[in-house]
């Protein structure tokens, strides 16, 4: 496991590579944050992004996609993964926000995982981008990241790498982090073929090292 101080310049190397690493989701307030963040499970943002584009037009605020029929809203987010299960949760959560919220997203870590569809790295997501509270979001990008270069071990849960990094990192630092190490994730350290050749965290990395092995 890295120690704090290495843990800090990791992240700095990652925010010289991509120092306007930010949240790549298209949203207008924090009702469209959470819808879009609720979409973007195991789907791309670009393809959220694309899909949203002309949802957010036909819908503006819960109460109108309460009122189309289920099926009408599936088809909208068609396009998508488990679109029918996202069109169930998206209803639902609207309806909860109009019960319990006056229509307005809830603030609050606790609040948000009640809401439909809504699990950990989702609440984190809305409360980092959407109301500026310090959260590291653990996605797949930030759990495969953490365990290439030591942050967290290999069998660690997602919950297990997000606690590790909250000691690892100063939590004045957590949101900012959290973007780098998807931007990182995303664009450089991928799943597959990673730019290890042109890597300039190679010497701090378990699959670098197992390479330099070979």
């Amino acid at each position: 496991m890295v120690s704090k101080k290495k843990a800090l310049e990791i992240i700095d190397v990652m925010e010289t590579l991509f120092p306007d690493a930010h949240c790549e989701l298209n949203f207008k307030n924090e009702f469209e944050l959470v819808l879009a963040v609720l979409l973007s499970a195991q789907t791309t943002d670009k393809s959220v992004n694309k899909l949203t584009q002309t949802l957010f037009e036909k819908y503006k605020c819960p109460e109108d996609y309460i009122k189309v029929p289920l099926s009408e809203l599936e088809q909208d987010v068609k396009t998508i993964g488990l679109y029918r299960n996202k069109a169930k949760n998206i209803q639902a959560l609207s309806q909860i926000l109009l019960d319990k919220y006056d229509g307005v997203v809830p603030s609050t870590f606790e609040e948000l995982v009640k809401l439909p569809g809504v699990g950990r790295k989702t609440a984190n997501v809305v409360l980092s981008v959407g109301f500026g509270v310090p959260r590291i979001a653990v996605d797949t990008h930030v759990e495969r990241i953490s365990k290439r270069l030591d942050f967290a071990k290999k069998d660690d849960t997602v919950l297990e790498v997000e606690n590790r990094l909250m000691k690892l990192i100063p939590e004045n630092r957590w949101s900012k982090a959290h973007h780098l190490m998807i931007f990182f994730g995303r664009y450089h350290c991928t799943a597959k073929n990673p730019k290890c050749e042109t890597c300039p965290l190679f010497d701090a990395c378990k699959e670098g090292k197992k390479l330099i092995k070979k």
